[in-house]
């Protein structure tokens, strides 16, 4: 009876064991029977009351593991200190300096051979971050004079998916170097649109989270 009276506490017991075993064993050798093993007690029911699947459950870590962090994020698109090319800069570089991308990449599972994670991956890429966070941006730029953009929906969906899914080493599961390829050439594109945003900080960082992500597999 508990646990239907207080399902949260249930959903947090969930995700609070789900989200330490994946970080020590990483997603794709945590199972979930290891899960309920945990729970002290819980039933596989109590897990499947709540969730359909693991990758359920790893949404629900990760989304949590984000909250904070989006919120500062959103904070940016609210500066009045910074013109749009400004914003852009801060924004990419505060999304992929953030410590919980260490956390996140020790959890992640590889997305190529997983529908339902690449699928959900491409939703949130053109769905969320695209109109919610790029766009925005770009459309305050091109207002202030500090970004050219004939197309601003099409430019900001085309960033973010090169940058959530094509560089992203758990789509592909890119090594070090090729990660490293890979945002060299991100950063000949957004020149080429006149998007001078990348600098070495960000490909050395995109580097160390491809090296964490291919530790924990």
């Amino acid at each position: 009876m508990a646990r239907n009276k207080y399902p949260e506490e249930t959903v947090n017991l969930i995700l609070g064991v789900a989200g330490r075993l994946f970080m020590e064993k990483g997603y794709e050798r945590t199972s979930i029977q290891e899960i309920i093993d945990n729970l002290g007690g819980l039933s596989k029911g109590a897990i499947y009351h709540h969730f359909k699947s693991k990758e359920e459950i790893l949404d629900a870590v990760t989304n949590r593991m984000m909250e904070e962090s989006n919120r500062k994020l959103a904070g940016i698109l609210k500066r009045k200190d910074l013109n749009g090319i400004e914003k852009l800069r801060t924004l990419f570089k505060s999304s992929l300096c953030r410590s919980v991308q260490d956390d996140i990449f020790k959890v992640a599972p590889g997305i190529y051979n997983n529908p339902r994670l690449l699928t959900s991956l491409l939703y949130e890429t053109i769905e969320l971050t695209a109109p919610e966070y790029i766009l925005p941006i770009i459309e305050e730029g091109i207002a202030d004079g500090s970004i050219v953009a004939e197309y601003p929906k099409q430019m900001a969906e085309l960033i973010s998916l090169v940058a959530n899914v094509w560089i992203n080493p758990m789509v592909f599961d890119s090594s070090e170097e090729e990660t490293y390829y890979k945002f060299l050439v991100f950063d000949q594109m957004l020149k080429g649109m006149g998007l001078d945003i990348v600098d070495e900080e960000m490909i050395t960082r995109m580097r160390k989270l491809t090296a964490i992500y291919q530790k924990s597999k």
